[in-house]
């Protein structure tokens, strides 16, 4: 089977169709929106296959995981998310090795990163996870202290605020989903006014990205709609 042929080259394909459609419907352009393919479990052969293909975004969400594909990556290198909620014993890897962190939401992860940094990277791009279905078992901060934390996480050195991100319920209705992202996009723009080169706003997995993409996501999560459904390990 060629590659042009192959099953991940359909889906992606299938994927920018869709992300297409969605910018049309809203009048917007597609190249104002990331697709970020989520790429946790599957191995280096198919990340590889991504990219050639036109993928220019890859997050993960396991930390020695993800920084073994980014060691052995050969050839020009994608950007790399670290999408999934970071522990203090692990942000130095991700420091060292990442271009985004789209998680944070507790101080003491953004002050690791940034001393973690080396000094010869470009600033670690960070956005500030929120939890918008105010979920005790989500990560994330409350809508309304994201002004006070936009600020502190602006402050630290070798960080730059991109934006903000954030993972809704599983079982939102259509109405309800729309809901929660127009909040989101509220959030944003209110912060792009203080912090205007914080423009990111992440939102939208592969059963929601288009509703997400109609309401002003910056950047897409898109795993399964990609690669197939995951096999995790026993």
């Amino acid at each position: 089977m060629s590659p042009e042929q192959s099953p991940l080259n359909d889906r992606l394909a299938n994927v920018n169709k869709r992300i297409q459609a969605a910018c049309d419907r809203v009048g917007r352009s597609p190249d104002d929106v990331t697709l970020v393919a989520v790429s946790k479990t599957w191995p280096l052969t198919d990340l590889q296959a991504a990219v050639a293909a036109g993928v220019t975004d890859l997050g993960e969400n396991y930390v020695q995981e993800a920084v073994d594909k980014v060691q052995q990556w050969q050839g020009p290198a994608p950007v790399w998310h670290f999408i999934g909620p970071l522990q203090s014993n692990k942000t130095r890897p991700v420091a060292e090795h990442f271009d985004w962190v789209h998680s944070i939401d507790r101080l003491k992860i953004a002050q690791r990163l940034a001393d973690q940094r080396p000094d010869h990277l470009p600033p670690l791009n960070v956005c500030i996870q929120i939890n918008i279905s105010q979920d005790p078992a989500k990560a994330g901060i409350a809508a309304e202290a994201l002004p006070s934390f936009a600020d502190q996480i602006r402050a630290l050195p070798r960080l730059r605020l991109g934006g903000i991100m954030a993972i809704t319920a599983a079982d939102l209705n259509e109405s309800e989903l729309r809901r929660q992202f127009k909040e989101l996009k509220s959030l944003s723009d209110t912060l792009i006014q203080q912090h205007p080169d914080a423009t990111v706003l992440s939102m939208g997995m592969s059963a929601d990205f288009e509703v997400a993409i109609e309401c002003g996501a910056t950047h897409v999560r898109v795993g399964s709609a990609i690669f197939g459904q995951r096999h995790y390990a026993e």
